[in-house]
């Protein structure tokens, strides 16, 4: 990465943030599309066929990438939380990330930007963005962070493992009933497919982040094992040779919302993103093609902690089997829904991300050189970082500075005694970003 290119990347980034327009190839046409983002729950980039698994079956995931847009390095925080806030609010989580479990009543979301835009909009999955000090407080609840509908689980604190059989579900201001046997990830698909019904002839938005295949690792509805899954079984039941269907699960689930938009005319009209919050957990190996066997490495600062698929379908409009190299990150998720929705964002909102729509559309446009990342998981169980890195090089606040390409997991950082040249100009534009962000 040429220096001088680095740092003028840099002051362009900060430029872009002070003026809080988005920051890509602008939607000009009169078209706008609906918008699903589907984000799953510790599924990292290994456990896609398309990427590379030789482990989970993935059809229906695997097909939206043959048509449509496949990209190769997009990055997370390495943990839920700080993801769901960065993702929703287009803004590095030294910004705004205030703990845990929580996000600020004060940001502007990507639901807020879809609904000024004239969209219906809802969230169906996991919410978990209510701190236990608020409980029950209405500024915590999805409508106040921009959707008109919300079928999710954990709107408030509650039972944290009744995601899956017998789960606890919230519809729109209301514990749902008769959910004795049923599985919450069909109940939050089933409130995606009904409103993509209820609004087929209006733009819709909607959220999706799932709750699998989050652990506790247990048997899904197509297992037989599912019905004599008790309630009482689904604390401390975990075992991973449940993980292959679960990531089924998600992929079946997945095909059911394409379908539905086939079933209502709406397909053709709709822009479907699906990514991850961050890594795979840690207890699951996972087999690829090559013969290489994966650790999940969720809530660890490193590749495998970040590292998540990301696949972009938007039928007759993005061409097909396209596969991307550029780097994208959670903040740039914003900024592009407001190109796709050919809207400004208000001039109060700081965002730190760079639309990608251009890259979605063929057209040219601004392209991330870096990825920063401030980690800070809220609760003290995992060690902080901040970094920043391109491609092949990656480096830290504390100075450490590795080739990630051939340390992904980060087990050698190089001394400043053994760096060529090349790796010292490497080191002096990532230092750059990080003194810019500082």
């Amino acid at each position: 990465m040429n220096r001088l290119y680095s740092l003028l990347s840099a002051l362009a980034l900060l430029a872009l943030i002070s003026c809080n327009q988005p920051t890509g190839q602008t939607n000009s046409g009169n078209e706008r599309p609906n918008i699903i983002l589907i984000m799953a729950d510790d599924m990292g980039y290994e456990t896609l066929g398309c990427y590379g698994s030789a482990e989970y079956q993935t059809p229906n995931l695997d097909r939206l990438a043959e048509t449509g847009m496949q990209f190769t390095n997009a990055y997370s925080t390495p943990l839920c939380t700080p993801s769901r806030v960065k993702i929703m609010t287009g803004q590095y989580n030294f910004r705004n990330y205030i703990r845990f479990g929580s996000l600020r009543t004060g940001e502007y979301t990507f639901g807020h930007l879809a609904k000024e835009a004239g969209y219906s909009t809802l969230v169906a999955g996991k919410w978990q963005l209510a701190d236990r000090s608020y409980y029950k407080d209405p500024k915590y609840d999805p409508y106040h962070f921009g959707f008109d509908e919300y079928c999710l689980w954990q709107v408030y604190p509650g039972d944290y493992w009744r995601r899956y059989k017998n789960p606890v579900v919230m519809k729109n201001g209301r514990y749902l009933k008769d959910i004795y046997g049923k599985y919450g990830p069909d109940i939050y698909t089933e409130a995606i497919t009904r409103f993509i019904e209820d609004n087929k002839e209006e733009p819709f938005f909607i959220y999706y982040p799932m709750a699998l295949p989050h652990k506790p690792f247990i048997p899904t509805p197509d297992n037989e094992e599912f019905d004599d899954l008790s309630p009482s079984d689904v604390y401390g039941f975990n075992d991973t040779t449940y993980f292959r269907d679960m990531i089924a699960y998600v992929d079946k689930l997945t095909g059911r919302i394409v379908n539905k938009l086939e079933e209502t005319g709406t397909r053709e009209n709709t822009l479907i993103l699906f990514t991850g919050d961050n890594g795979t957990d840690r207890e699951v190996r996972s087999d690829m093609k090559n013969g290489e066997v994966i650790r999940g490495g969720k809530s660890l600062p490193i590749e495998t902690g970040t590292h998540v698929p990301l696949i972009a379908n938007w039928k007759g409009k993005i061409e097909s089997g396209q596969v991307n190299s550029n780097l994208v990150g959670f903040s740039d998720f914003l900024p592009t829904f407001a190109d796709a929705l050919n809207t400004g964002i208000p001039d109060s909102v700081t965002v730190d991300g760079i639309s990608f729509y251009n890259q979605l559309m063929g057209q040219e446009g601004p392209a991330r050189e870096w990825i920063y990342c401030h980690y800070d998981d809220g609760k003290g169980s995992f060690e902080g970082a901040e970094y920043v890195h391109n491609k092949k090089w990656k480096l830290r606040r504390n100075g450490g500075f590795y080739n990630i390409d051939k340390d992904p997991l980060e087990k050698n950082p190089i001394p400043e005694e053994q760096m060529t040249g090349e790796m010292k100009r490497e080191k002096q534009d990532l230092q750059a970003v990080l003194d810019s962000l500082r």
